[in-house]
């Protein structure tokens, strides 16, 4: 039997598609809420043939926000709102609040309830403890991409920006109650389940081939979907899909985000197309700036090159920017990306939560960690 082919429906444009995983939170007591099945089923009964479109996740109290295929940013967020709005005539009138991080502050992964799906099942089977704690919430980003050719170059060059989205979207300081030190917990927690973590850097689309088809002969996946790097081809879609980012608790910072992920894979596409060679860094480089910017966030000094070459990553985003914002206009997603700056003006999300928190004990609360819940809840509503 020869090795399995993997198709890749190329994409005619550069389109977007959004995933935003947020979580019920209970208005009073500011845990989460198992009630997904409760809210999905309403959502459902009043959705146009269209949308809205929210789709379940492996915990009762989660839920994502799925947009359809988008050219600009602007439609992205349009359509993110549409949805939520839709979900929060429901949850309003439940007690029921919207959150999205990339960890609850202090929910606990041994209470919560699992949904009842025979892939689920299967999962938390075969990684017992490790994927029973995946408390955890991202945003996933897809770009089209025409060419197979393509895909692999680019993915292995975003490597090289993984330290930029990690770093800006880190929102995940807290886990079970304790300050984890991190300014992202889940980057560091995900990347222990089989095939999570960092993509392999193939040199060709039949390395990525080759690989698939070791992963489903000796049964470590059963289909594309195991294969759960934090950036990986989506061949399905025609898509690049950029899964680095901790859930966003505001809209303002997804569209940032996005519009950051838009600009560079185009921006690598039209350097491939002009026949350039497309910079890499070695994968002990990658695998050090993802922990770098996971445990320090927006302090971070990281890897720019092959060379070693160190600068902090914020010096290194402004000059990305700015050379992105050619792209951007291109993409009319200028005011997008423009967006990416005041992050660190204002503070990551991590460093909101852990200011939130001190000004907590400051002021002698009973408990500042519902301070940082309440503070996320009502970012969240900045939607």
């Amino acid at each position: 039997m020869g090795r399995r082919s993997v198709e890749f429906n190329a994409s005619p444009r550069p389109t977007l598609g959004v995933e935003w995983e947020m979580v019920l939170v209970d208005a009073a007591s500011r845990d989460l809420a198992p009630r997904a099945a409760e809210v999905m089923a309403a959502v459902d009964r009043e959705a146009s043939a269209t949308g809205p479109r929210v789709t379940k996740e492996l915990l009762r109290n989660t839920l994502e926000v799925v947009t359809g295929v988008c050219d600009t940013v602007a439609e992205v967020a349009e359509d993110l709102t549409g949805t939520i709005s839709a979900i929060r005539r429901v949850t309003d009138p439940m007690g029921l609040q919207l959150m999205s991080a990339g960890t609850h502050p202090f929910g606990r992964w041994d209470e919560q309830l699992v949904t009842p799906d025979e892939r689920y099942a299967e999962l938390l089977e075969r990684t017992q403890w490790w994927g029973r704690q995946m408390l955890i919430w991202g945003v996933h980003v897809h770009v089209g991409v025409n060419s197979v050719h393509k895909v692999l170059p680019i993915l292995n060059t975003l490597l090289n920006h993984y330290p930029h989205l990690q770093a800006l979207s880190a929102s995940s300081p807290y886990w079970t109650g304790f300050d984890t030190g991190y300014a992202s917990n889940r980057a560091q927690m995900f990347q222990q389940l089989p095939t999570a973590g960092l993509p392999f850097q193939f040199g060709g689309w039949g390395e990525f081939e080759d690989y698939v088809d070791d992963m489903l002969v000796t049964g470590v996946i059963d289909g594309l979907s195991d294969v759960r790097w934090d950036i990986r081809p989506s061949p399905k879609f025609g898509t690049i899909e950029v899964r680095v980012c901790d859930g966003t608790p505001t809209l303002r910072e997804l569209r940032a985000v996005t519009a950051l992920i838009h600009c560079l894979v185009v921006h690598l596409d039209a350097r491939l197309e002009a026949g350039e060679d497309l910079p890499t860094l070695p994968p002990w480089h990658v695998q050090e700036n993802k922990w770098r910017a996971a445990r320090y966030g927006l302090d971070a000094e990281i890897i720019v090159d092959a060379a070693g070459r160190e600068r902090l990553v914020t010096d290194d985003l402004t000059e990305w920017l700015d050379r992105l914002e050619p792209v951007a206009r291109r993409l009319d997603c200028a005011e997008d990306l423009a967006l990416v700056a005041g992050i660190p003006q204002r503070g990551a999300s991590y460093q909101r939560q852990r200011a939130t928190f001190s000004r907590g004990c400051e002021r002698g609360a009973p408990n500042p960690l519902h301070d940082v819940v309440d503070s996320l809840v009502q970012e969240m509503r900045e939607v």
